[in-house]
């Protein structure tokens, strides 16, 4: 604090920002991309993308769902149906089945089944390949992977919290903070690095504090359980009985067969209800007469996560309970916060803005490390001059920023790629996409550590350009339903048309920062001959 309070802020926005940029810069590219994750698993089993949904009624849809789930779901204990909606043509099915003796001593829950059905008659349509999708982007950007969820949400919680420091002390060190977001000086070194992560920051910030901020009200159940603990005696079902109401618990069967009440007339009667669709069905103990349905209203009407459910006994019909017609304060509160962080509310427009707020937010990440290590080379100019080598701190960050920075477009092309060149019979071909994106990515990360110099940033970034790029040429050949068919014949589904030119753009981009990186001039080259290391400030100017 001898320094002031403004220089104190500084110091612990540098620091509360770089100790966790790498981890912060994975999340938000794998956020940012969960805006759209219907859409890259619609790209990413292109089987189905010459399957036409019929158009019909959510009560035709249900009475559909039904028969089907009544001929292929025979003994499950849960029934999940999703109803045909703006971004998801198809219905989708799924059910649970009871679990093994075997498999209850490792902790499994049972045997899910799913497929994607025709609204209008129920048939199965074309059988896709398995794959995550966009689910896995959307799991990784607080889940992480190949560790327990649970650790997973601790991290992510760790860094977002460093992340809201960084803003609020970002905010305080910036004394012309509106200035900023009018002000790029482009190839002026350091200060083009500043500007443009002034610029990135505060273009979006109300998104970036919003965004950290429900980040972690998703979660906060699980970062402070005290006060439920200690009001509820540790008894947590009694503390979200009470703190959601409405909702019935599963119960148990009655072991006495009993038939199943029809859908539709549960569905008008709770469109009629609502003024709004119904979007997902689930039973409890199909077939029981214990069974009960559960209807869930679709999204979209308000920013609410928590959107109005209603209970009916699954033979009689009758209606046993409704939630979020009126709920408590804290309750919508928390829902509006969830609301706003997945952006379920939000249309086309509104996606892609939060889309492009994202990437923002991306780039603040990336301008942000690249920044600290321009000003820690400058420091170290005089000793690299005179022969030394730079400290292994600033190798270390110059490395871990190409690695993190360069390396996540590979990873993310790496992907797309195993999507669509593994066979579709492989098994677990799901986790061997996964492991090719990992893969990838760790061997970028490792080769920037041997010699992170200019020539390995522009190897690295045209490396990612060509997989993005090129993916829209791959579509062509492993599908009918490409960009050309789409703009030119008026075919195909929009989606996967758009998904290819968003991954264009960001290849093309990528593209002409690797030119910008073309090799120094002779003069210029023996200027830098002494470090042989990479300065962004010079070499990263369009990036």
């Amino acid at each position: 604090m001898k320094e002031g309070f403004r220089q104190s802020m500084a110091w612990l926005h540098t620091w509360s920002g770089l100790l966790v940029c790498w981890i912060l810069l994975l999340v938000f590219c794998a956020g940012t991309a969960s805006y759209y994750r219907n859409e890259i698993t619609l790209w990413m089993q292109p089987e189905l993308h010459g399957a036409a949904a019929s158009q019909v009624s959510t009560e035709e849809a249900a009475k559909v769902a039904q028969q089907a789930m009544q001929e292929r779901a025979q003994g499950a204990t849960r029934w999940f149906i999703s109803l045909p909606g703006e971004r998801s043509p198809a219905t989708q099915l799924g059910w649970s089945k009871p679990s093994q003796a075997g498999e209850k001593k490792r902790g499994r829950r049972g045997n899910f089944h799913s497929e994607k059905a025709d609204p209008a008659t129920g048939e199965v349509l074309s059988k896709p390949r398995e794959t995550r999708g966009g689910e896995f982007l959307y799991r990784l950007h607080f889940d992480l992977h190949y560790m327990s969820a649970i650790w997973g949400r601790w991290i992510v919680g760790f860094c977002a919290m460093f992340m809201f420091v960084a803003i609020i002390s970002g905010i305080v060190t910036h004394k012309r903070i509106f200035k900023d977001l009018f002000t790029f000086r482009p190839k002026k070194g350091q200060r083009s690095w500043l500007d443009a992560h002034n610029v990135t920051a505060v273009l979006a910030l109300p998104y970036h504090i919003m965004i950290t901020y429900t980040g972690l009200v998703t979660l906060m159940f699980l970062y402070m359980p005290s006060g439920a603990t200690a009001a509820y005696k540790g008894d947590q079902d009694a503390f979200f009985a009470e703190a959601f109401p409405g909702r019935t618990g599963d119960g148990k069967p009655a072991g006495v067969a009993a038939p199943l009440t029809p859908f539709a007339p549960l569905v008008r009667q709770a469109e009629q209800h609502w003024g709004g669709k119904v979007e997902r069905i689930s039973v409890n103990h199909p077939g029981d007469a214990n069974a009960t349905i559960s209807l869930t209203r679709a999204g979209g009407r308000d920013m609410s996560s928590k959107q109005p459910s209603m209970q009916f006994d699954g033979v009689s019909g009758k209606l046993l309970a409704t939630d979020g017609d009126a709920q408590p304060g804290a309750a919508a509160t928390h829902g509006v916060m969830v609301g706003l962080h997945v952006a379920h509310f939000g249309g086309p427009l509104l996606r892609a803005l939060f889309f492009l707020s994202g990437l923002a937010g991306c780039a603040m990440v990336a301008t942000g490390a690249l920044l600290w290590a321009v000003k820690t080379r400058q420091k170290q100019a005089k000793a690299l001059a005179a022969g030394k080598r730079a400290s292994f701190g600033l190798r270390l960050v110059e490395a871990l920023n190409i690695g993190a920075i360069a390396g996540m477009p590979i990873a993310f092309g790496a992907y797309f790629w195993a999507n669509r060149l593994l066979p579709v019979t492989m098994a677990d071909r799901p986790k061997e996409e996964i492991a090719c994106f990992f893969g990838a990515w760790a061997l970028a990360a490792i080769i920037a550590q041997l010699r992170p110099s200019r020539a390995m940033w522009r190897m690295q970034l045209a490396a990612g350009a060509f997989l993005l790029a090129s993916l829209p040429v791959l579509n062509v050949f492993t599908t009918s339903s490409h960009l050309g068919v789409t703009l030119f014949l008026g075919r195909g589904p929009v989606a996967v048309a758009a998904f290819d030119l968003v991954v264009l753009v960001l290849g093309v981009g990528l593209a002409y920062a690797a030119f910008k990186l073309k090799p120094l001039p002779v003069k210029a080259a023996k200027a830098h001959k002494a470090t042989d290391a990479v300065k962004p400030a010079q070499t990263m100017e369009a990036a």
